[in-house]
């Protein structure tokens, strides 16, 4: 069997060095290129040091006649690098960026939103394929169940914190060391850019399911954590009536028991037991009217990077989690 020849736009950042440490361990890919705007000619195993020894790999500028290629490049950029470069029709893109996720339509290109536990089916058969966001990622394993059965009846509320290489590689006055250590604030008060794609989706799914068309409204306070990476979602809303707490755990149950990664907890859940790898817990209970749903993810794995690679999986007709059975780090 012939591998899928991969390329990596923009591997310099944290979702590129995900991507290679993931990619350089799948049995069914070879990365063939590395692009990059700023550090042509430079081994990747110099940028990302974790690779010496593991790949001779060079960033370059040559595609090389990819089957697919991962646009890890900075939200805004994506469509531009559709249009600056000779991509053959026939070559796959799945962008870890933005700029599909809300129009899939360019280029003559048509961008499946990518988020596998709501649309497994359409991502098999999509030839492009726009990765969600990490706190949309996190925020809707929370509450697609409750769309898929028509249960969110109220505004819906989330607090949810990340860790700092969500803000990216690039250093600046709020994510550098000495402000993130020891401490903890709040940014993009209920305007996160993450927001539209959430709504868009669970409306999408909650009329593919159930008929009925919604629009929810999302009410997002976001927080920066003092820890490099991970997500942990808050989320609540009005509990359906005549519903308890075991009806709940049971819809999250069947919901996700065909998905090889996301898993209802019956207890509380906890960050470090998702971290590097490509796994959602999630962990619901009721409470005097409310229903209310812990969600966590690593931010760089299932919601980015393996959330990608898990896309190519399901475009090629591999199985679901090849090369995503990552070891979590518990301590």
């Amino acid at each position: 069997m012939n591998k899928i020849r991969a390329a990596i736009a923009g591997g310099t950042g944290y979702t590129g060095g995900e991507l290679f440490r993931i990619l350089m361990n799948h049995p069914a890919v070879e990365i063939v290129a590395a692009t990059t705007t700023s550090s042509e000619g430079t081994p990747v195993a110099s940028v990302h040091r974790d690779l010496i020894g593991e790949t001779e790999l060079c960033f370059g500028t040559e595609l090389n006649d990819p089957d697919v290629i991962f646009l890890c490049l900075g939200h805004g950029i994506s469509r531009q690098f559709v249009d600056s470069h000779d991509i053959k029709p026939e070559c796959r893109i799945i962008d870890l960026g933005n700029d599909f996720r809300l129009d899939g339509d360019y280029a003559g290109r048509h961008f499946v939103y990518g988020l596998c536990e709501s649309a497994k089916e359409d991502v098999k058969k999509a030839h492009d394929v726009a990765n969600p966001g990490c706190f949309a990622t996190a925020i809707q394993l929370a509450t697609l169940p409750l769309a898929a059965n028509g249960l969110i009846h109220d505004e819906i509320h989330v607090t949810a914190i990340t860790g700092s290489t969500g803000a990216g590689k690039k250093p600046g006055e709020t994510t550098h060391f000495s402000y993130r250590t020891d401490n903890i604030s709040i940014y993009k008060l209920f305007k996160h850019q993450h927001l539209a794609e959430i709504r868009q989706n669970l409306a999408r799914v909650s009329i593919k399911q159930t008929q009925t068309k919604a629009d929810y409204k999302v009410n997002f306070v976001p927080l920066r954590g003092d820890f490099a990476r991970g997500i942990f979602a808050s989320v609540y809303t009005k509990a359906a009536e005549g519903m308890t707490q075991e009806d709940y755990q049971k819809i999250y149950e069947d919901y996700y028991a065909a998905s090889p990664f996301v898993f209802h907890s019956a207890e509380g859940i906890s960050m470090k037991e998702v971290v590097n790898t490509n796994k959602g817990l999630v962990h619901v209970e009721l409470h005097d009217g409310y229903v209310h749903i812990a969600s966590c993810i690593d931010n760089l794995v299932k919601g980015a990077a393996g959330q990608a690679v898990q896309n190519m999986n399901l475009m090629f007709g591999l199985p679901e989690d090849c090369g995503l059975r990552l070891k979590p780090s518990a301590f």
